[in-house]
């Protein structure tokens, strides 16, 4: 289980996050939507290590890992999908998969059942460099690679439909529903794509750096419709 306990958060002054508390259980999928600006991927990455909270503590199934590094929460099985992945010029997909395997030698065949997992053919891919050759979308689906090769508990994704094809986001959706299927891993993504929002079994609204809607996908979804709805000018004129 994860819980976050008073997580707070200022920048000279401002409060980005304010006395955030929440409890996820293991196996859930957690969507974090919201109003850009609201605090979502701030809070992602004080979970991560990425940020350090003002004030507050994160529990990793039973352990306080407030003061842990990234690399110490990596290494208890927390993984975290960058909005923009980074690239490596002279590395290949088949080292970034060993790399994150933790093994010396990846076979082909485990190379390609984590490429076909995010819908990519081993053969089209392993031998290519993670570099600017690849688009958005191929970027995406090979971090996902690896951090599925990572094998970790807790997988955290910060906007994955961000600047990828339409096309890339359906596989990228049949991969995160395949992930959650299993139960093998919690998953948290940051989205306002509804699709990808249909998937969680929670929904947890975060605007102004505070929670402010949060529960069950088929109660939270529908009013999160509406209210973007109400707030629509256009609609509200079509409406008159």
């Amino acid at each position: 289980m994860l819980e976050l306990k008073n997580i707070s958060y200022k920048v000279e002054g401002a409060e980005i996050l304010k006395d955030v508390s929440l409890k996820l259980p293991d196996g859930q999928l957690t969507v974090f939507t919201g109003p850009n600006g609201g605090g979502k991927t701030t809070l992602a990455k004080v979970i991560m290590g990425l940020v350090e909270p003002s004030s507050g503590s994160i529990i990793w199934q039973g352990e306080d890992i407030s003061s842990k590094s990234v690399t110490e929460r990596a290494k208890l099985g927390i993984s975290y999908g960058f909005q923009q992945p980074p690239r490596f010029k002279g590395l290949k997909v088949r080292d970034l998969l060993e790399i994150a395997s933790g093994k010396k030698s990846l076979r082909k065949s485990e190379a390609c059942a984590y490429l076909t997992e995010v819908g990519l053919c081993a053969n089209d891919y392993i031998d290519r460099e993670v570099d600017a050759s690849l688009s958005g979308g191929e970027l995406k689906r090979i971090e996902i690679a690896s951090i599925l090769a990572r094998k970790t508990e807790l997988l955290i994704f910060d906007e994955p439909e961000a600047g990828i094809d339409l096309w890339s986001f359906a596989r990228l959706a049949e991969a995160f529903s395949k992930i959650h299927d299993r139960r093998e891993s919690s998953m948290i993504i940051i989205s306002h794509q509804e699709r990808l929002i249909r998937l969680a079994d929670e929904i947890v609204v975060i605007s102004g750096g505070q929670i402010t809607n949060r529960g069950a996908t088929e109660k939270v979804l529908p009013q999160i419709m509406a209210d973007t709805l109400s707030c629509c000018p256009m609609l509200e004129g079509r409406a008159q």
